[in-house]
């Protein structure tokens, strides 16, 4: 739910709980083909402020979530979690837990190579490891729509990508090589509205974009807002990556 790994940006809980509530509700399926189970103990790879995290409790669980973002890890702590401020390519345990899962958060984590390994030697044999994430093609249009709008107004777009947003084919690759076998990952076109429309969806979920654009802070408002008119309409061309893998016995 939000970076777990290489970090594009400091995360504001508040603005994210507000803004991005639309997230952990569209990561319900991802949720039903994880299937946790009564007494299993489940690893939540970004666990964010902890609204899937509690859906996985509900389910008899016992959940760790971990997130590479203090405010998200105090806003996981304040609903009850049990979470942990940790990278998901520094996780250290080894064969804990019967499941992992991830919703809307891999596609942040740029070391996906280390984190496959981590994540492969977190769950005991025989484990599975389920989730969702930003895949081939996510965004195009409002990433694109913003990057033209810094160019107008004289700023940089960093060359540099801030996300991984992989093809079905790049995911089995990365997590057949860290061990993982039987992966089915697929794309998913899901347009989203967003409730709090574009300009705040830029403002919030690509804060990190504009910091490194050097955008100072009283612009941000109206670039969103130019963003949002380009765009015409408070539609998000998500495509989503949804995944299950399981590591041999």
């Amino acid at each position: 739910m939000s970076p777990a790994a290489v970090s594009t940006s400091k995360w504001d809980a508040g603005d994210y709980a507000r803004v991005g509530a639309f997230v952990a509700q569209l990561g319900g399926a991802a949720l039903d083909l994880l299937d946790p189970k009564a007494g299993e103990r489940i690893l939540d790879v970004g666990c964010g402020e902890g609204t899937l995290t509690k859906k996985i409790i509900e389910r008899g669980a016992t959940v760790l979530g971990i997130d590479n973002s203090p405010e998200m890890i105090a806003a996981a702590r304040a609903n009850g979690i049990d979470a942990v401020l940790m990278a998901a390519e520094d996780i250290p345990f080894t064969s804990e837990f019967d499941a992992a899962f991830s919703n809307a958060t891999l596609h942040w984590v740029l070391e996906k190579e280390q984190a496959a390994r981590a994540i492969f030697r977190a769950v005991k044999p025989d484990g599975r490891f389920a989730g969702e994430m930003g895949g081939e093609g996510n965004l195009a249009k409002l990433r694109e729509a913003l990057d033209d709008e810094l160019i107008i107004r004289g700023y940089a777009p960093p060359v540099e990508a801030s996300n991984w947003y992989a093809s079905p084919e790049e995911f089995a690759a990365v997590y057949e090589a860290a061990g993982f076998r039987e992966v089915d990952a697929r794309l998913i076109e899901r347009p989203t509205p967003i409730e709090h429309g574009v300009a705040a969806w830029v403002t919030t979920f690509r804060k990190g974009w504009l910091d490194r654009a050097g955008v100072p802070e009283e612009e941000r408002a109206e670039i969103g807002a130019a963003v949002a008119d380009g765009v015409g309409s408070n539609i998000a061309d998500y495509v989503r990556l949804r995944f299950i893998m399981r590591k041999p016995t």
